[in-house]
Formats: structure tokens, C-alpha cells, sequence
């Protein structure tokens, strides 16, 4: 088993911070749990609901003798904290993340980083669109990835011990480096939810259309979209303002081919559309295959039950 951390602190308590907390209770990961946020109603909320030991307004404080800091903030809120929280880094801890974006917050926060503390972004691949302390369940990251970036130089034994604690928590572990993780997920992650951001505000904008129709003829594809487009917003729009690069890049490619199968629909090129709905099925077939969705019809997209 994992070694527990004897003092795991998390600024930040909305999904991802929550989650960890509760996960990290559960498995035993860390000998005392203490939360940071900048909001006193959240502190309060946090404290209400059991998520840590003990809560305080000020990130410094917080991290006083922690062996491991995770900031769960955005990621454009990174470096501000990072240098916050800076003179109170215990000698030997490792400073952490879990931003969907790792060269901007390598950028921002290392420059702060003292001699002795370790540095290592981590990103994991888990989420819904609900946010806030009340959003967080203990097995959010089970069976889901977690891709840590060490930076050149990094000590082995502190990845080893950050890597251990997301296996604690269930994650399974990749490691790559900062700018092809910003590739990868800008693909995977940044532009299907600028796609759903945008799909979403159309169908609103729309004169034709009114809201309630909307709502009412939802089909599967639109509902799916909706769940993407309710993210939060100061997350996202930290997102693609420091993954810029990468989802300028994605979203070019992404309009050549829409721009093709647009040729097809106008043309009527029936066999041109055939062809690029067949080559993308596999897609969903591989990703069913590893584990990371099931191939039951209405997965996680059914209506609630009365009471429920």
C-alpha cells in the first residue's frame, strides 16, 4: 500500500478538490486533510459537509507543514496562488495540479517553486459539468486516467510518491510531456467542448426556433451537447485562453473537414458521406474497448425517475 501523506492540502474545493478529499479519506492516503478556498460561504460549505481536518481563508496558512499541495483551481488562477503559497512550501513537498492544461501552468507556477519543493503537474481525466464542494463523489477517478508531467530533472522518488496517491485513488497513470499533453487533450477534451459551447449558443440564438422547442425535441445528440455546454465557465475560459496554440490548431483541422463534408451534404455526395461516418466508428468501438465508456444504449443519458 501507498505510504499516506502525513498532511495532503487542496486549494480549492469545487469537483476535482472535493472528490480528491473524499477519495483520499476513504483510501487512506493522507493522515490529515486540509482545505483553502478563497470564498468563506464555500469554506463553510466544506466544513459542513466533513471534506477535510481543517479550513482556512488563507492558501499560506494552509500549507504549512504539508508534505503534498494540490491546487485545484483553474489553471489561470495557478500562478497567483503559486506565489502566494511560495515562503510557506515545506522543504522536501511536492506541489501539484490537476489543470487540463500543463504548459501554461508549468510557466506560471515553476518560476515561484523554492529550492527543495517538487514541482510535478498532473492532469486527471475526470469530470462532469457539476462544480462546487457538493459536486465531489470518492470514486471519480476510479478506472479513469490520470497523465502526470514530470518536469526535466524531476526526482523519480516524488513522481513515484504522486503517481502512488493517484493509484490510491484509482486513477490509472500515463506520464508524457506538457506540450504533448496540451496536443492530446485539446483534441480529446478543449475542442469538443468549444464545439458544444457553440452548437448550444446557436440553438438558443435562434429566431426561428423558440427555447421550448429546443428543450423539447432535444435529440440525443443536442442533450449530449447540453451536458458539455453547462461546464463551468471560469474553468473553460481559462482553458482555451492557455491552451490557445494547441486548439487554434485542432480547430483548423476540425473546419477543413467540416468544410469537406459540407461539399458532400450541398453536392449531395452520398458515398463521400458513407465514407467518413464509416472511418470514425472505429473511434467509438476502441474507446468502448478500453474500458473508458460502455456500450449500453442509453448510458448515463436516461431520464430521471420520479423521486429520483
Amino acid at each position: 500500500m501507498t505510504t499516506p501523506f502525513k498532511r495532503l492540502t487542496l486549494i480549492g474545493i469545487g469537483l476535482i478538490g472535493s472528490s480528491i478529499a473524499l477519495a483520499a479519506r476513504r483510501k487512506e492516503l493522507a493522515q490529515e486533510i486540509v482545505i483553502s478556498t478563497r470564498s468563506e460561504a464555500t469554506l463553510e460549505r466544506a466544513k459542513a459537509l466533513g471534506l477535510g481536518d481543517r479550513y482556512y481563508l488563507d492558501a499560506g496558512q494552509a500549507v504549512e507543514g504539508a508534505d503534498l499541495v494540490i491546487l485545484c483551481v483553474p489553471v489561470g488562477a495557478c500562478g497567483a496562488v503559486a506565489k502566494w503559497i511560495a515562503p510557506s512550501l515545506a522543504p522536501g513537498a511536492i506541489l501539484s495540479d490537476v489543470g487540463s492544461v500543463k504548459e501554461a501552468v508549468v510557466k506560471s507556477v515553476k518560476p515561484h517553486v523554492p529550492d527543495g519543493v517538487h514541482f510535478i503537474p498532473a492532469h486527471p481525466i475526470a469530470g462532469t459539468e457539476q462544480s462546487g464542494p457538493d459536486a465531489g463523489f470518492a470514486e471519480l477517478f476510479e478506472n479513469r486516467w490520470c497523465l502526470i508531467t514530470p518536469l526535466p530533472g524531476s526526482d523519480p522518488e516524488a513522481v513515484a510518491r504522486l503517481r502512488g496517491f493517484w493509484e490510491g485513488l484509482g486513477s490509472d497513470i500515463d506520464e508524457m510531456d506538457a506540450q504533448r499533453h496540451d496536443r492530446v487533450l485539446a483534441i480529446t477534451s478543449h475542442l469538443p467542448h468549444l464545439i458544444a459551447f457553440n452548437l448550444v449558443g446557436t440553438a438558443r440564438d435562434l429566431e426561428t426556433v423558440t427555447q421550448s422547442e429546443v428543450i423539447k425535441y432535444s435529440a440525443g445528440g443536442f442533450r449530449d451537447s447540453t451536458r458539455l455546454a453547462a461546464s463551468d465557465p471560469t474553468m473553460w475560459r481559462d482553458v482555451f485562453l492557455n491552451n490557445k496554440e494547441a486548439v487554434l490548431e485542432m480547430l483548423g483541422r476540425f473546419t477543413e473537414e467540416l468544410a469537406a463534408l459540407q461539399r458532400a451534404v450541398r453536392w449531395g455526395d452520398g458515398d463521400a458521406l458513407f465514407k467518413a461516418f464509416e472511418r470514425t466508428r472505429y473511434i467509438r468501438r476502441n474507446i468502448i474497448e478500453a474500458g473508458q465508456e460502455t456500450d449500453a444504449p442509453d448510458f448515463g443519458r436516461h431520464a430521471k425517475e420520479p423521486g429520483e
